[in-house]
């Protein structure tokens, strides 16, 4: 095995043991990287900087030395990093080199963490298949066909990028399943923190009530021990909760005798695959067998979370993208001769945000605009605290997880679905949006192939705060279903 196909916790034990170098390990990315071109991953590899921090982190070796010492990542384009591009997949912001570190990214630098560089993603976040983005397309490392399937969205870089060995693990966001979608459609893991779990400062933000910061790592360990290094009060953001984190990688005991998992009826989704179906019973029964309670839960209002989602989102982000106007950074139209400040706007805008970032600011405008806010705005926002109040309710009686396909496919091939009804593309989200709306951490993970050879994820949805319980569920969950499948090298 290449030093760059190891677990954060494999690699973590071999640093320390002095088998391998931070500098080698970083190598071994790099050279990853560089072969790894037709993934269309990275976007902007950063190896000065990677190489610089894996000799800072081999010197500090041993005493004091971060939890996530000498370990190479690749980072989202939407996390702001100081002096290197963080576009957010966007040719408004071509050229936007910022001046400080994302909350995130600092917090993984002080645990010795190495930045190989930054990831692909949906321009802005908005989409679910990697398609938006003034990169390109990423490429789904695993192939079945002659097609080249999305590796999911808006996190797509990240999840193809791990899958393909390119970095131990990755930082995603997800606003209403960009981590654990694309965990879904690549066979790796990602979990959703409760919101306000990670600090948003400095991450570029699409919609502010929904987005969260989390790992998208090879294993459900590592998921602890980066989301570990990524949690905590953060006194620059007014949402960040200051609440302390426990040790997550400790609370993997594999024990979840007498645990309650719910598996919600709403969510046997009518026209459902029946692989889909099929896998989730066989969550079911493997939760079962490690001597979980599994019991049958009703979550109501579940039918209007993806329309309530896709109102309040584009709402928030066509307030969150008022900024983007060519005046202070990113790009500026050219104007003509009497162009005054407004045709600057337009011109720029209009130049600068792809299709379907200007279908949601316009969506979003519309359903705040005057004579509709309460129409749309304000019946998603009650909508939301009924979705929200199903799950307090399923937790008040007892339920301590709860379980659900991540997606409702295996990995579509790019371009088949993104110039049809963009509505289609939205119904990829169906089984994740819930838990954004909700404010719970959710967890994709890799259970099982298809038919085509393509992984399935399932997720688990847990209790506020208790991110310690979720992971120790999908730990479980993980070593039952014994996922070892690794997409094979055609690029």
């Amino acid at each position: 095995m290449n030093a760059n196909e190891l677990t954060i916790a494999d690699a973590r034990d071999a640093l320390a043991k002095g088998e391998l170098s931070a500098v080698d390990l970083t190598m071994a990315c790099l050279t990853a990287i560089d072969a790894g071109t037709p993934l269309n991953a990275f976007v902007h590899a950063t190896p000065e900087i990677a190489l610089d921090q894996a000799r800072a982190a081999d010197a500090r070796r041993g005493a004091g030395a971060g939890s996530l010492n000498g370990i190479p990542l690749g980072i989202k384009d939407l996390f702001c990093t100081r002096g290197v591009a963080s576009q957010a997949a966007s040719n408004i912001l071509r050229g936007f080199k910022p001046e400080y570190e994302s909350t995130v990214t600092s917090k993984l630098f002080e645990a010795g963490a190495v930045m190989l560089g930054k990831l692909n993603m949906d321009e802005f976040a908005m989409g679910s298949s990697n398609e938006t983005s003034c990169y390109g397309d990423a490429v789904n490392p695993w192939k079945v066909d002659d097609r080249r399937l999305t590796p999911g969205g808006s996190s797509g870089g990240s999840a193809a990028a791990v899958a393909a060995g390119l970095c131990l693990a990755a930082t995603g966001t997800d606003t209403g399943g960009s981590i654990r979608q694309p965990a879904a459609f690549t066979g790796i893991v990602g979990i959703k923190p409760t919101y306000g779990r990670v600090s948003r400062w400095g991450i570029v933000a699409f919609a502010s009530s929904l987005d969260q910061a989390g790992p998208m790592t090879k294993s459900v360990r590592d998921a602890a021990i980066l989301l570990g290094a990524m949690a905590g009060h953060d006194p620059k953001d007014s949402t960040s909760a200051d609440i302390p984190v426990p040790d997550f990688e400790a609370a993997l005991t594999g024990d979840i005798r007498g645990k309650k998992i719910g598996i919600p009826r709403e969510y046997r989704m009518e026209g459902m695959p029946a692989e889909i179906e099929a896998l989730w019973a066989r969550g079911r029964e493997m939760l079962a067998d490690a001597g979980a309670e599994i019991v049958d839960i009703s979550l109501p209002h579940t039918k209007y979370a993806l329309p309530a989602y896709y109102v309040i989102a584009p709402a928030e982000a066509s307030s969150n993208l008022a900024r983007y106007d060519g005046v202070r950074y990113g790009h500026r139209a050219r104007l003509g001769q009497g162009d005054g400040i407004v045709d600057m706007y337009e011109k720029t805008r209009a130049e600068g945000f792809g299709k379907e970032v200007q279908r949601r600011v316009m969506i979003g405008t519309y359903v705040l605009s005057a004579g509709f806010y309460d129409a749309y705005y304000n019946r998603a926002r009650k909508v939301r605290a009924l979705i929200k109040r199903d799950f307090d309710e399923a937790f008040a009686a007892g339920v301590d997880a709860i379980l659900t396909p991540a997606t409702p496919s295996s990995a579509f091939g790019l371009g088949e679905m993104a110039d049809a009804d963009p509505v289609a593309m939205y119904l990829n989200d169906v089984f994740t949006v819930t838990v954004n709306l909700a404010g719970l951490p959710g967890i994709s993970v890799p259970v099982g192939l298809d038919a085509k050879g393509l992984p399935l994820g399932l997720q688990l949805i847990g209790r506020p705060w208790d991110e310690a319980g979720l992971l120790n569920h999908a730990h479980v969950l993980e070593r039952a279903a014994g996922f070892v499948e690794k997409p094979r090298k055609w690029w």
